[in-house]
């Protein structure tokens, strides 16, 4: 299996800040805590233990951004989704905590 893509978070900033996402989701697979504590208005939120039971909102053809608080989570979802036949996942490193860091909130 190749190994699915990674995003810098200034790079994937940038492509938020310039209104670029085009038909890509942001997947938040963080807790809902950790989600009202903190979020993206872009992304959806559905938590890394219930990825397996809906897939169907997942959509085969679109990239799909997956986001957690540090990029750990996220990297274990796109792992899994490779598992499952998606092909164009992309974790964003660092994840919530460094995106915020780079639009001027503390996260952590």
């Amino acid at each position: 299996m190749d190994s699915f893509e990674m995003i810098s978070p200034r790079e994937f900033t940038g492509i938020l800040n310039r209104g670029e996402l085009e038909d890509a989701l942001v997947i938040d697979v963080r807790e809902r805590m950790e989600w009202e504590y903190y979020h993206l208005e872009e992304s959806i939120l559905i938590p890394m233990n219930t990825i397996p039971g809906n897939l169907d909102q997942l959509p085969r053809d679109r990239k799909l951004y997956i986001i957690c608080a540090h990029g750990v989570r996220s990297a274990n979802v796109c792992y899994f989704l490779q598992e499952q036949g998606y092909e164009d996942v992309i974790n964003v490193e660092g994840g919530m905590a460094a995106v915020a860091m780079l639009r001027g909130f503390q996260y952590d």
